[in-house]
């Protein structure tokens, strides 16, 4: 009976060793073998790649570097929003051929980030503001639902300097039917951030900005009730939780 005892215990530690879990749109440190092909941190000479959780796998596992990686569920809440305008909720045709010709081009964008420079994970907030809505919320357009919101956005008023959170490179930017007045920045190793519904872009494609660099101020273009700036951030093509990367050391605390 002891002995049976002995290996139910043993058994169990084994399954919360080896067993991880997190939230969706979380970032997790893993440890691994190599720091070249992935976004990756040194401590005590072991790297850790940073592996994001995404929102849609809620309840399922992935697996990185042999480890098991359950995505727990999560209730954010949800968002509920009216659009005046109804052409900018039930799109026209050519609106439509529009909105994916844009979504294309970002999905292309998301892929040539660069290894050439690393990011330090310690960005600063890109707007002063109130936060308007989070991360990870249910969302219903006109009582309508639609994709959940994947974003933060902090609500200012009109012409608020919005600055680079992080060191990075602006790899598009332009005009789109739902973002507005658009500004992506690629941070290297995969880790890229957008910037929607500015007044102005202060920035050209190409230009290497610092962090604190003014790239643009808040505004009111495209589809929105209101002047905010609707913050995205992309880690290896996953959109992560934004307020993450504005915990102090967050990472280190993590491992």
């Amino acid at each position: 009976m002891f002995r049976l005892v002995f290996l139910n215990i043993l058994l169990a530690l084994n399954v919360s060793a080896e067993d991880i879990f997190g939230n969706p749109g979380d970032i997790l440190p893993i440890k691994s073998h190599s720091s070249n092909e992935f976004l990756s941190i040194k401590k005590n000479d072991n790297f850790y790649r940073l592996v994001p959780l995404p929102f849609d796998k809620q309840g399922n596992s992935i697996i990185i570097e042999n480890k098991t990686i359950t995505i727990n569920y999560k209730d954010f809440g949800e968002s509920r929003i009216t659009i005046v305008d109804e052409s900018m909720v039930t799109l026209s045709k050519q609106d439509s051929e529009r909105v994916y010709a844009e979504s294309i081009a970002i999905k292309d964008a998301l892929r040539t980030f660069t290894t050439e420079f690393k990011p330090s994970m310690e960005f600063i907030n890109p707007v002063e503001g109130v936060i308007s809505s989070r991360y990870g919320k249910k969302r219903f357009i006109n009582n309508k639902p639609r994709s959940p919101h994947l974003s933060l956005d902090i609500a200012a008023p009109e012409g608020t300097e919005v600055v680079a959170p992080e060191n990075g490179k602006i790899i598009l930017s332009g005009n789109f039917f739902y973002s507005g007045n658009y500004l992506l920045i690629d941070h290297g190793f995969g880790l890229l951030s957008s910037y929607s519904h500015l007044s102005s872009i202060n920035v050209e494609n190409n230009a290497v900005v610092k962090k604190g660099e003014k790239i643009g101020e808040v505004g009111s273009t495209g589809r929105v009730t209101g002047p905010h700036l609707h913050w995205t951030v992309y880690l290896d093509k996953v959109k992560i939780n934004p307020e993450l990367l504005l915990k102090e050391d967050f990472l280190n605390r993590a491992l």
